[in-house]
């Protein structure tokens, strides 16, 4: 009888091991892509003037340019919308009045941000923030260091010393022009604002326990010098604010030494043009977070991939853009800071065809 009791609380234990696994994979797998589908709390932490916008109603969105698809479009429709985003990307690139904000040299930065897969011939320029831990594990099964994107351990596909997936960086001078010259090239943008209302959420609100240096560090070093009232025996505990956010964000000249001392850790909010040189490198395609689930079979069929890999299920509602949301976290920001933003990330507005954020800006 004693054994059958002890029998039956193994068996509890195990269950309740399972479920909390099967929690943290479902977590996990939403995270990857930045936002839970549906999470929109009051009040985030660590964000003042964060609030529901009194008279609300649950929103109707207007139509974005990225919003094409009615239905699932056939592969000519497809075609003819990638076609019409490059086009706008070259127009865009010839502009003189923002050649200071989209032409970005071909440095190192820009080459350490591009992940090759000699196996297929691709080149996948990383966009944080925009479902690009998907993308790894995409390549890292076509370079064929795992059979499918299901066997990869979550730790290994940013360990760019074990996935098999080499930055551009890393090869000779003659190697980086011939691929650049041959391969399929792609990345992936979402709006420019969203983007970094995820970013500041990933980084500074949930702040995950391996990356302790943006809480400890960067939060530290942008409140001192962007928040008018702060103590610097608190500045850890106190938590970035989204406006001290958008304020450093904003500031055309101090952010740059400031940048310096952040490092690398500043691709999460630089912008497309800096982080992949569209401008200069000719790309083969350009996807869309609002549109990822119609884009990413496309962008594997337009790579010669289809029947190789498969893009990982997204969860439903995750890549929809939230005009709500970004009216939330923007309403305890001033209009000035605002505007200081946008001059900033104009570049990117214009060069995926999104729209500027008016709402915000009037």
């Amino acid at each position: 009888m004693r054994h059958h009791w002890l029998l039956l609380g193994a068996c509890g234990w195990v269950l309740l091991i399972l479920m909390f696994v099967s929690k943290f994979i479902s977590f996990r797998a939403v995270d990857d892509y930045g936002e839970r589908a549906g999470g929109q709390s009051g009040t985030v932490a660590g964000t003042r003037g964060v609030k529901p916008i009194p008279g609300t109603r649950p929103e109707k969105r207007a139509p974005k340019p990225s919003d094409q698809f009615s239905v699932v479009p056939t592969a000519t429709e497809w075609q003819s919308v990638s076609d019409k985003r490059v086009e706008l990307l070259s127009s865009v690139c010839k502009n003189s009045s923002l050649r200071n904000l989209t032409r970005v040299s071909i440095s190192k930065f820009v080459l350490d941000r591009i992940f090759v897969c000699d196996k297929q011939k691709i080149l996948f320029c990383q966009t944080p923030k925009v479902g690009n831990t998907q993308w790894k594990k995409v390549l890292i099964v076509l370079n064929g260091a795992f059979p499918s994107v299901e066997e990869i351990p979550e730790n290994l596909v940013h360990d760019h010393d074990k996935n098999g997936l080499p930055r551009l960086s890393s090869l000779a001078p003659q190697e980086i022009t011939h691929r650049l010259n041959t391969y399929f090239k792609f990345f992936i943008v979402r709006d420019p604002f969203e983007r970094l209302i995820s970013a500041f959420k990933d980084k500074f609100v949930k702040n995950p326990r391996f990356e302790p240096w943006y809480k400890h560090d960067i939060a530290p070093a942008i409140i001192r010098k962007y928040r008018k009232v702060h103590r610097d025996d608190d500045l850890a505990a106190s938590g970035l604010h989204f406006e001290d956010f958008v304020r450093y964000l904003g500031d055309a000249e101090g952010r740059r030494r400031t940048d310096r001392q952040f490092g690398e850790h500043i691709i999460h909010w630089v912008t497309y043009a800096e982080l992949c040189a569209p401008c200069e490198i000719h790309y083969s395609v350009v996807g869309h977070h609002e549109t990822l689930e119609r884009d990413a079979p496309h962008i594997l069929r337009a790579a010669g991939v289809e029947g190789l890999v498969s893009y990982p299920a997204i969860p439903l509602g995750i890549t929809r853009y939230n005009r709500t949301k970004v009216e939330r976290y923007f309403s305890g920001v001033s209009k000035r800071d605002v505007r200081r933003l946008y001059a900033r990330y104009r570049g990117d507005f214009g060069l995926f065809g999104y729209p500027s954020p008016d709402f915000l800006l009037n």
